[in-house]
């Protein structure tokens, strides 16, 4: 058993070898910095200051790609510039989102009111900019902003997950998504819904490991789908609390058989 001196100098060699990751506020305020730029969420930048503003948050974001030890392909300027060629279609994206929840949902009412108080968004956007980063090869840093996401809105979303476009996430607490899942357009989620692995084992990491969604379904609270060759067909909806491991068919209509009870209450305590 090793004494407390030698625990020491074991956590020193750590130190010295470790590499310096950025921290969760440096990213943080990555993210808080783009999103101003993108939709005025603290407040209105001067038109002259827009083109200032949003390369000081790509500098930030610089600084941060480059405590990530990013391969021998990538380097900081290429995802950076990868990342500012990308950002009209992530905006574009992200506007489809909105506007999606705005019209799905009868209690929005407006789309400033969606991209201001919706945890749905917030994860959504959140997850879209993580995408384009792990997409350019980035690893640490993306993970860590979903992971933002998570923290703020109960909402789990890996950054290899490929989701299409007008993406609704309503009320949202609970929903897992994972790596490899694959989510087509117009698809709505509510509040615990996991899209998750059937196995976990370490050795499957490079398959597909989560479900297929396709077009415009929906999927109610508490519903669990799992497995890489899961497959749910288009226009389909599924119901609350179903559990599912296998492909369901195009316009299905999936539910779950419970049984409630009421009878008359015959005393009173």
């Amino acid at each position: 058993m090793e004494n407390y001196d030698s625990f020491i100098e074991q956590l020193k060699r750590v130190h010295k070898d470790a590499h310096r990751f950025p921290t969760k506020s440096q990213v943080e305020l990555v993210v808080a910095r783009l999103f101003d730029v993108l939709f005025r969420n603290h407040s209105c930048v001067p038109v002259k200051d827009v083109e200032a503003a949003l390369n000081l948050a790509l500098t930030d974001l610089t600084n941060c790609l480059q405590q990530e030890a990013l391969s021998d392909e990538r380097s900081v300027h290429s995802v950076v510039s990868a990342l500012k060629q990308q950002l009209p279609q992530l905006y574009s994206d992200l506007l489809l989102d909105a506007d999606a929840i705005e019209k799905g949902d009868p209690a929005a009412v407006s789309q400033d009111e969606v991209i201001r108080t919706y945890p749905g968004f917030l994860a959504i956007s959140y997850y879209r900019l993580a995408h384009v980063l792990w997409s350019e090869g980035v690893s640490f840093i993306p993970r860590m902003i979903t992971e933002i996401a998570h923290s703020k809105t109960g909402i789990d979303i890996h950054p290899g997950a490929q989701i299409g476009q007008s993406f609704f996430i309503d009320h949202g607490t609970g929903i897992v998504i994972g790596e490899t899942t694959v989510i087509g357009n117009y698809v709505k989620l509510y509040q615990s819904v996991t899209l998750g692995a059937l196995s976990v084992q370490k050795e499957l990491s490079s398959t597909k490991r989560h479900p297929t969604i396709e077009d415009r379904v929906v999927i109610y609270a508490g519903a669990t789908i799992l497995g890489g060759e899961t497959v749910i067909g288009e226009d389909s909806i599924i119901g609350g609390n179903t559990w599912i491991t296998e492909s369901v068919p195009s316009q299905s209509l999936v539910t779950h058989t419970s049984k409630v009870t009421i009878k008359q209450r015959t005393s009173y305590v």
